[in-house]
């Protein structure tokens, strides 16, 4: 369903569109505790236009991301309302809430490439 990423410039729009305003609405509109330090980091919207996948990343540990995760979808219904509100769709997408690992793969990678850079050190000094 989400493997299709489609690439139109109207479906460009409204993923951006959909992230700016689920961002306004986490950070303006909600006041739900465990949605402390989210980032709203993309959304991924299918060719019909009618499921929205949207990203997300928070700091802190796995507990806090399942927090916001669970935060994220008590309000769903609420931020769907608001969306439709201010956003001018023929359908309102169904939206999916997904923790956005990127970052934490990215610091992976940089800490494995840290350790190799380490070792390689250490082999030319011996």
């Amino acid at each position: 369903m989400y493997g299709d990423r489609v690439t139109t410039q109207r479906a460009e729009r409204v993923q951006e569109a959909l992230r700016q305003e689920v961002s306004r609405i986490v950070h303006n509109e909600l006041k739900d505790p465990r949605l402390g330090f989210l980032t709203i980091t993309k959304v991924e919207i299918t060719k019909d236009l009618r499921y929205a996948r949207v990203y997300f990343s928070v700091l802190g540990e796995l507990k806090d991301k399942t927090l916001a995760l669970k935060g994220l979808n008590s309000a769903k219904g609420y931020i769907k309302n608001l969306i439709s509100k201010n956003i001018k769709l023929r359908f309102m997408p169904e939206i999916e809430f997904k923790m956005d690992q990127s970052l934490e793969h990215t610091k992976e990678i940089h800490d494995i490439m840290d350790k190799l850079k380490k070792k390689r050190e250490v082999k030319e000094d011996e």
